[in-house]
């Protein structure tokens, strides 16, 4: 493949940390998000800890020793604890509420679709994720589920990168299919209300 692919895969994840580390080019970046979450994954899966106590000892551990440090740095002329200001900038909610923003409007673009236009694309697409989603969840609970998206995160997009030549192929061929399928599907959904109508029209004529 050459480096027009490798480009165009890297931008499409958005270019910045995270397309580098979902394609193993920052290799210590994916292998530090492998290992802890396989740690983590491990330690409340297999090994029986419960992740709201593990996470409030935590906390409680950590507020009990920079209590003591700042109490013994002042008795002691120590520096303080190393502990940064801790504020969130105006900017930073201003980027999370525009992101959140477009989401929830996606979502009611996606609703309004399938309420009001009636598209069977976007009803077929949103009742196929849905049931898989439910599918797979049968199978596995919420901190298996989270650990199989970062296992395919890490995964799926570098081996699309190494092979998309080959994927692409692959999935033209089943978009035409399924394209074909949907549209036959379309319309006969459509000669449904027409033929309600005939019918209809039919009937009032014989009344009359």
């Amino acid at each position: 493949m050459g480096d027009f692919g490798r480009t165009y895969v890297h931008d499409a994840l958005g270019g910045g940390a995270v397309a580098d580390i979902l394609l193993w080019r920052n290799a210590y970046g994916g292998a530090v998000v492998l290992v802890v979450s396989t740690v983590f994954w491990f330690l409340f899966e297999r090994g029986g800890y419960n992740i709201v106590a593990f996470v409030a000892n935590n906390l409680l551990l950590l507020v009990v020793i920079l209590f003591f440090w700042a109490k013994s740095a002042t008795l002691l002329n120590r520096p303080l604890p190393p502990i940064p200001e801790l504020d969130i900038s105006e900017e930073s909610v201003l980027i999370a509420a525009d992101e959140m923003q477009v989401w929830i409007n996606h979502a009611f673009s996606v609703a309004h679709e399938i309420a009001i236009s009636g598209n069977l694309k976007t009803l077929i697409a949103v009742v196929s994720s849905l049931w898989l989603i439910s599918y797979v969840g049968s199978f596995f609970n919420f901190l298996t589920l989270i650990y199989i998206g970062i296992l395919l995160s890490l995964s799926i997009p570098f081996l699309y990168d190494m092979f998309q030549a080959q994927v692409d192929e692959k999935l033209i061929i089943v978009h035409k299919i399924t394209s074909s399928i949907i549209r036959k599907a379309d319309m006969i959904i459509q000669m449904i209300p027409l033929t309600h109508h005939k019918q209809k029209t039919q009937f009032l004529a014989v009344a009359a």
